[in-house]
């Protein structure tokens, strides 16, 4: 997982950075520093945010291809 696959989990449910931080259960700055790439998505991070918004390796494959679809 990348700083943009983040950005774009929380921007699909909506979230700002600090309520995708509290969904997660990690701290604003973390979530802020990823997205800007001062700080790199961590397996825990990973971890985190797949157990918040329940997906899988197989989810966020499908996730991904539906924004590039939406988008083009």
């Amino acid at each position: 997982m990348d700083k943009d696959l983040v950005k774009l989990i929380r921007k699909s449910y909506n979230m700002n950075q600090r309520d995708f931080a509290k969904a997660v259960n990690c701290s604003f700055s973390l979530i802020a520093l990823v997205e800007v790439g001062k700080r790199r998505v961590t397996k825990d991070l990973e971890n985190k945010i797949k157990h918040a918004f329940n997906l899988d390796d197989s989810t966020l494959t499908t996730f991904v291809a539906d924004f590039f679809e939406k988008t083009s």
